[in-house]
């Protein structure tokens, strides 16, 4: 769903989640997240390493970028486009590899 058009008190199903359309849903539920409220305390890069080794391909990085805005959304921040996630995302990887 677009992030304008969350309403947090109406997030009850995946695709209400600001970000996550239909391919980002089934993703979720190969990762054995159902609801929105699966995502809570979930740590999106363990997520995303988890959807890699699942599927047995590497995902764009963006995915990650979704995962964490999704996990920020459930944490109960505002509703952020993807790729406001992208630098944050780029940073994290620069000092993990320092």
């Amino acid at each position: 769903m677009n992030p304008s058009k969350t309403n947090r008190s109406k997030t009850h199903v995946l695709t209400d989640l600001p970000n996550v359309g239909p391919a980002t849903a089934k993703d979720l539920r190969l990762l054995g997240i159902h609801t929105p409220q699966d995502l809570v305390g979930k740590d999106p890069l363990e997520l995303y390493h988890r959807l890699n080794e699942i599927t047995g391909t590497r995902h764009d990085p963006c995915v990650l970028d979704v995962f964490m805005s999704i996990a920020d959304y459930m944490a109960g921040n505002d509703a952020q486009p993807w790729w406001a996630y992208t630098a944050k995302r780029i940073a994290d990887a620069k000092l993990s590899n320092d």
